[in-house]
């Protein structure tokens, strides 16, 4: 199938033999929009047609435009051996390449009159070139669905045209006879006339959502407003949303911490009562052991050394290591509980009388009643 694409001439510049050299983008990649009734679906009003990178720039499509003819306008016929000494009035002059999505095409003019064309306003380039259209819905890498491809893209000229249909960008054919439009027609179908060319341009083919309309030219900018206004709205939509999210993410997590350094703080205290009891046992032990040591501002280490200290002098722990000292407090505990201080035990029990005591004041107190009465004893006697 035949298509066209325009883009504008830049970068001209005269060589000494008055030859104009310039240069051109063509065919690019992505997906662009075709009437359907140039490529053979009348019943679709708009077709959306995928150039693949790896189509337009294989090596195969890249090497048909060197040398390829440049043409005034497009002619009614491909470019051949037979016709290119009445057609081509320039070549592109080196070899094509990759030029972000688009071709590069450095260009040669050599006819005088395409070049005073050129040279006074007639500036834009179309691409005529043959390919195979691949039916099939799918969707492109940047999510743009299409409904077919295009393969095999060979180049056979190159149009100098005054203005292509749809501006200098990349677009749909714009000769009556050559691009998407005259094709293999099996319908029966009249091919574009200049009357449908002059209708298409009063309108022009907007995107909405995943469709592709027809709207008046004079529409275009408020269409394409709204859909930036709508777009922002989205965009600021999003981006409240996720502030909106990382503000009750980030309170989350404080009261996830705040929750933690409670939980700690419990723990923290546990371990702290722990400790300070077993500060207060190893005390009170270490008093049962030797009443008067000084455990006061001394670490734990050091009550157990005072304390093997006070019980066996200095000279028994003269170069003995800290493992040493707690073995032999160990031994000197364990003594404690098994012969414990009298005093403790009273200050435990508290003080109790023994029964020989008891008996004796019993005694006492009946030899003082004796002698308290014994007087009354002899008068009854007597009077008796």
């Amino acid at each position: 199938m035949q298509f066209t694409d325009a883009v504008a001439v830049s970068g001209t510049r005269r060589t000494a033999d008055g030859y104009l050299v310039a240069e051109a983008r063509s065919v690019r990649t992505g997906i662009q929009l075709y009437a359907g009734s140039e490529v053979g679906k009348p019943e679709l009003p708009v077709v959306r047609v995928y150039r693949p990178a790896d189509q337009v720039f294989a090596d195969a499509s890249l090497q048909s435009f060197t040398h390829a003819p440049v043409t005034m306008d497009h002619p009614a016929e491909a470019v051949t051996a037979d016709n290119w000494k009445k057609l081509a009035v320039g070549e592109v002059s080196t070899a094509a390449k990759k030029d972000g999505e688009w071709v590069h095409l450095p260009l040669i003019l050599k006819d005088a009159a395409a070049i005073e064309a050129v040279e006074t306003g007639k500036r834009e380039l179309s691409a005529g070139y043959t390919c195979e259209l691949v039916w099939g819905d799918g969707v492109a890498p940047d999510g743009s669905a299409f409904d077919a491809q295009q393969s095999n893209i060979k180049i056979n000229h190159l149009a100098i045209v005054d203005r292509a249909r749809a501006g200098s960008q990349a677009r749909i054919g714009d000769g009556a006879v050559w691009g998407a439009s005259p094709f293999e027609d099996k319908s029966g179908l009249a091919p574009i006339t200049k009357e449908k060319d002059a209708m298409s341009d009063a309108l022009k083919t907007v995107v909405l959502g995943d469709k592709a309309v027809q709207v008046a030219v004079s529409d275009v900018a408020a269409i394409e407003a709204f859909k930036a206004d709508a777009a922002k709205t989205l965009s600021d939509a999003k981006v409240a949303h996720n502030a909106a999210v990382a503000a009750k993410d980030a309170e989350l997590a404080k009261k996830d911490a705040e929750i933690d350094a409670l939980k700690a703080k419990v723990l923290d205290e546990k371990a702290l009562d722990a400790k300070v009891q077993a500060r207060a046992d190893l005390i009170s032990v270490a008093k049962s052991i030797a009443k008067d040591v000084k455990t006061e501002g001394l670490t734990d280490a050091d009550i157990r050394k005072a304390v093997v200290v006070a019980k066996l002098g200095d000279a028994a722990l003269a170069g003995k290591p800290e493992a040493y000292i707690d073995a032999r407090f160990d031994i000197l505990a364990e003594d404690a509980k098994k012969n414990p201080d009298p005093f403790a035990r009273v200050v435990a029990d508290g003080i109790t009388q023994p029964a020989s005591a008891a008996s004796t004041e019993t005694a006492h107190k009946a030899m003082t009643d004796h002698l308290t009465s014994a007087w009354q004893g002899s008068s009854q006697k007597g009077a008796a």
